[in-house]
């Protein structure tokens, strides 16, 4: 039963297609799995295991696979609607939530063969650097149960980093993927905005917030990746998605920063990053560099408020005292926000983004670090400090990867390779948009190379 749970989706999923293994013997694995590690780590809000033995039901007594993720047990991110399983979004003002319809990521997933096992934990709306809320919480670190798996999708990665299940849905706004996957030691994709459509979102052209996934290896995020993409009429951004995605030539090209220029880093997570880029120097020409990200912060800082301002404001105003103070914060920074503000900081934007485009006339790739500071207590619910200075807004610890969700670039997460006490540390890996399958294509190389690859935690 433990043999099962370290399998990657891909090769559970080939060896249920063969039937070496049946889908209902992958998910009583895995919810042995959770029993025996969730009341510890606290990485699931709901599980729903009859519902998952059904599928798994059906899924075995199908002539043919149903699909590339036949049978594979997976979590979906507790922000996300599944038909019939409850969906709280992490707040006691959805506690007996239920949605009637599954969210297209999820409706593709369940075509594609996955059984959905549960639903992860993220913080009251995915607004807090902390993994908990008033429902569930706070999700623990596998590495070390004292500190956080990281926010908002810190419970699918620490479902994927304990072996709860292979493969995790998840949301990234300003890093929630990322973070996460860098505390918990396990690989994530933010795909380009649009590649994963979402008909719902009410502002059609935002491209801040994308689904995306968490996994062990490269090769369940690109498989995943590969049944949820393609365009929806309702979802503008998924339509006409432009790319030049071929394959690297010759030995890859990358620039590499610390910092962006701007971002508040850890001085023990550059040094980190500095023997990790010693690492790539063996297989890629590296080259210290940056795009110019002048303006960055209050940038961002200005384009988040004002999003989260429209969506939960009434929220604020009706039932403040039952919101999380994370919450009250984010909704109250938009408060006073004008058109003006917006529209500066979209020109802001703009310059960022051609700036971005023009180190990629001269690179492959652009490499950073997935974090900007290592896990941290889990009573600590804000990073407020880094290295003794002060930050000015509890977000401003997610520099070093806002910037990317604000060009709109994919990113794809790495676990870099550490000594046998250091605690897990990952990188970005960006390239330009529509440029998934070359993001996978150089992390498969990464993997096999240089051991880029997820090593789990004592059990």
């Amino acid at each position: 039963m433990t043999s099962i749970c370290e399998l990657s989706a891909t090769n559970l999923a080939r060896a249920i297609a063969r039937c070496e293994l049946s889908s209902r013997d992958a998910v009583e694995a895995h919810l042995a799995r959770i029993a025996d590690r969730d009341p510890e780590l606290a990485a699931f809000v709901t599980v729903d295991a009859e519902s998952a033995r059904r599928a798994a039901d059906i899924c075995d007594g199908a002539s043919a696979p149903i699909g590339p993720l036949h049978g594979v047990p997976i979590a979906i991110k507790d922000l996300t609607d599944t038909a019939g399983l409850a969906t709280t979004y992490g707040s006691v003002l959805f506690r007996d939530h239920v949605p009637a319809e599954d969210d297209l990521v999820v409706a593709r997933l369940r075509r594609a063969g996955a059984i959905i096992l549960g639903k992860t934990n993220t913080p009251e709306f995915g607004f807090g650097a902390v993994c908990t809320n008033k429902l569930c919480g706070p999700t623990r670190n596998p590495f070390d149960p004292a500190l956080t798996s990281g926010g908002s999708s810190g419970g699918s990665a620490v479902a994927v980093a304990a072996g709860m299940v292979p493969l995790a849905h998840g949301t990234d706004f300003g890093g929630s993927v990322r973070t996460p996957a860098s505390f918990c030691d396990v690989a994530s994709i933010r795909p380009t905005p649009g590649r994963i459509p979402s008909p719902r979102r009410r502002l059609g052209w935002d491209m801040l917030a994308t689904h995306g996934f968490l996994a062990r290896d490269v090769d369940d995020l690109e498989r995943t990746l590969s049944v949820c993409g393609g365009g929806d009429a309702s979802d503008p951004l998924s339509i006409g998605l432009a790319s030049d995605d071929r394959p690297t030539a010759g030995r890859p090209r990358i620039v590499v920063t610390p910092d962006f220029g701007f971002a508040p880093v850890a001085r023990a997570v550059r040094a980190r990053f500095a023997g990790t880029c010693e690492l790539l120097a063996r297989v890629t020409d590296v080259v210290p560099s940056s795009p110019d990200c002048g303006g960055a912060i209050e940038t961002f800082r200005t384009l988040r408020a004002a999003h989260i301002a429209s969506s939960y404001g009434e929220l604020l105003r009706s039932r403040r005292e039952e919101l999380t103070p994370t919450v009250i914060w984010n909704i109250e920074a938009g408060a006073n926000l004008s058109a003006q503000d917006c529209l500066n900081a979209e020109r802001r934007r703009t310059a960022i983004y051609r700036s971005f485009r023009e180190l990629f006339s001269r690179a492959d790739f652009l490499i950073a670090p997935a974090a900007s500071v290592f896990p941290w207590r889990n009573e600590v619910s804000n990073v407020t400090v880094i290295d003794g200075t002060a930050l000015e807004t509890p977000i401003d610890y997610l520099a070093v990867t806002f910037i990317v969700s604000l060009v709109g670039f994919p990113v794809l997460t790495l676990p870099a390779p550490r000594g046998e006490n250091e605690l897990p540390f990952g990188i970005q890996i960006i390239a330009p948009p529509g440029c998934e399958s070359r993001l996978f294509a150089f992390g498969r190389s990464l993997e096999n190379e240089l051991g880029f690859s997820h090593r789990g935690p004592p059990l």
